[in-house]
């Protein structure tokens, strides 16, 4: 099956299928967490048949449900598209000041511009985590920014 993602500038990504039976599929995924389904006439490529919004829990419910970890790959092939934008995982270590506290309490965003597009836990992944979610020692978290912003946040999740 081949999948086809274009870069939404400003929006997000879209990606673009056709199932075995051959119908034609789209989903919109925003930048902000939400997302949209397209299912689209086979005979008419413009034609919606059936269209779907997603709210950030929705998303996440249905990702775990049709396996986040693809999601998070998949996020991390998109940065390696967009120059100056760069993905990696930062482990929270044994001993790091924000383990045991919500992602929030990191303020990765505002004080290294990076964002924390998912957690992996153990063989769990939860894609889009919002600020409350706890930090466990041993969490991987996938990270989106500058080169520059994802080694200051690097530094800042390491042990004191």
């Amino acid at each position: 099956m081949q999948i086809t993602q274009t870069l939404l500038p400003g929006v997000g990504v879209r990606y673009d299928m056709t199932t075995a039976k051959g119908v034609p599929l789209s989903v919109v995924v925003h930048r902000e967490g939400q997302a949209d389904l397209f299912v689209r006439r086979p005979d008419d490529p413009d034609a919606v048949r059936l269209a779907l919004s997603l709210d950030e829990d929705e998303v996440d419910a249905l990702a775990e449900l049709l396996g986040a970890a693809r999601i998070a790959e998949g996020m991390l092939d998109v940065t390696r598209e967009i120059p100056g934008l760069e993905s990696a995982r930062i482990a929270i270590e044994p001993g790091s000041p924000f383990a045991g506290h919500p992602l929030g309490s990191t303020k990765a965003r505002t004080l290294t511009g990076c964002s924390i597009v998912a957690i992996v836990r153990e063989d769990d992944v939860l894609a889009a985590p919002g600020p409350a979610e706890p930090l466990a020692e041993g969490d991987q978290l996938v990270v989106v920014g500058s080169a520059t912003g994802i080694e200051q946040l690097r530094v800042r999740l390491q042990p004191a």
